[in-house]
């Protein structure tokens, strides 16, 4: 999967010319300012590469699920404010995606220009990678750079669409940054190789264990898939959480683990609770011991020894989904445990990286994302890429 990037292009390609640029600015935002805008900052090298090469940059993005309509409040109107603070310039706004006015302020840029067009969700032929959409929304562009990681498992008109009407389409230093990491830790990762999966449900991390069983050498497992585990092992579980149609996969993942002589990990203590809430009576017992009625919310602090022992000798650790419910204080020393573990590991030259909307969320809560070698952009993106997964996005562009 080695692909065409932005860094093939010199300024003698680019100088003049108009380049589409699919951005993913789908930020948090909270009546109408943004709370967080690492997206926004993770397209800057980009952007910033084309526009000092004389580029002009017309960037395109979705933002939340509109449904096909215009919905003020997903307009992308703070993210050009914030992209102007950033650039020290202004990112005129376009007030849509396609049509005469885009045409219009498209023609009047000047070389080093950005403009920000509106969502493109709010056309059904985005999602439906309607080719006359596509078409539409190339038609002021010379070429095409994607840079969404994000967006990039998707096959929509602005990731995928576009390309048949632009050449060159190549990657952003983003998605670049991304299959370097990703795709390096799967295809030719530094040993022993650790995975450490999360989460509530084994049914959404059913094809990524799979497919790390044939990769890695440790399997850390944590969050509320473990009870299926737990389960299907012949324990009580109490009120935990447990995917009772997955339970012979559960036992089917252990044997293949086991003959594969991957170390799979289950935690052997944990943190049970009498009800999901933030202000509930818990305590920590055995995994073998979790009493009736009482439902499991986070692993032990043995369980964190343990995992931390397993992963001391690791020279790549992907982790992704978190080993408890976090977001509240009671059940979130396993989640932190982790992260302060793999942020120690980097510095001793261990290749860690977070892949995940709720692992990534809990690395930057506690202010540890800049101590990972990797911190992806793309939940869904990233598991499908550790897969093995063809990413349509990506497929699409220019091969090196």
């Amino acid at each position: 999967m080695t692909k065409k990037t932005v860094a093939n292009l010199s300024a003698s390609d680019l100088s003049g010319k108009k380049v589409l640029v699919r951005a993913d600015f789908n930020v948090p935002i909270d009546n109408g300012s943004i709370t967080d805008d690492t997206r926004i900052r993770a397209a800057l090298p980009t952007i910033q590469d084309l526009t000092s090469k004389g580029a002009k940059v017309i960037l395109t993005s979705h933002f939340g699920r509109p449904k096909a309509k215009v919905v003020d409040s997903m307009r992308l109107t703070p993210v050009a404010g914030r992209l102007s603070e950033l650039l020290g310039k202004e990112v005129k706004k376009c007030d849509d995606c396609i049509g005469d006015e885009v045409a219009s302020v498209v023609n009047s840029m000047n070389d080093g220009d950005v403009v920000l067009l509106e969502n493109v969700r709010f056309y059904a032929g985005e999602e439906d990678n309607d080719p006359e959409f596509a078409k539409q929304l190339a038609s002021v562009a010379d070429m095409y750079v994607n840079d969404a990681f994000g967006t990039a498992h998707r096959a929509h008109a602005s990731t995928e669409g576009v390309t048949k009407y632009l050449s060159p389409s190549v990657a952003g230093f983003l998605i670049e940054k991304e299959l370097q990491f990703l795709k390096g830790a799967i295809d030719n990762p530094q040993r022993p190789l650790a995975a450490i999966i999360g989460g509530s449900k084994v049914s959404s991390k059913i094809g990524v264990i799979e497919a790390l069983l044939d990769k890695c050498d440790k399997l850390l497992l944590g969050g509320g898939m473990i009870f299926t585990f737990y389960k299907a092992r012949g324990l009580s579980v109490g009120k935990s959480l447990v995917e009772d149609d997955k339970i012979e996969l559960a036992k089917s993942l252990e044997a293949k683990a086991k003959e594969k002589g991957v170390a799979m990990l289950l935690p052997t203590d944990v943190v049970v609770a009498d009800k999901f809430d933030a202000e509930a009576n818990t305590q920590t017992v055995s995994v073998e011991e979790i009493p009736d009625g009482w439902m499991g919310l986070d692993i032990g602090p043995e369980s964190v020894k343990v995992f931390q022992e397993a992963l001391g000798d690791c020279k790549t650790v992907i982790w992704n989904g978190p080993m408890g419910v976090f977001e509240m204080e009671k059940f979130a020393k396993g989640t932190e445990g982790i992260a302060r573990t793999l942020a120690d590991l980097t510095g001793t030259g261990t290749t860690t990286i977070i892949g995940g909307g709720d692992s990534v969320a809990a690395v930057e809560q506690l202010c540890l994302g800049e101590k990972m070698s990797h911190i992806s952009t793309g939940g869904g993106a990233s598991l499908e890429l550790l897969e093995g997964k063809e990413l349509p996005g990506i497929a699409a562009l220019d091969e090196a």
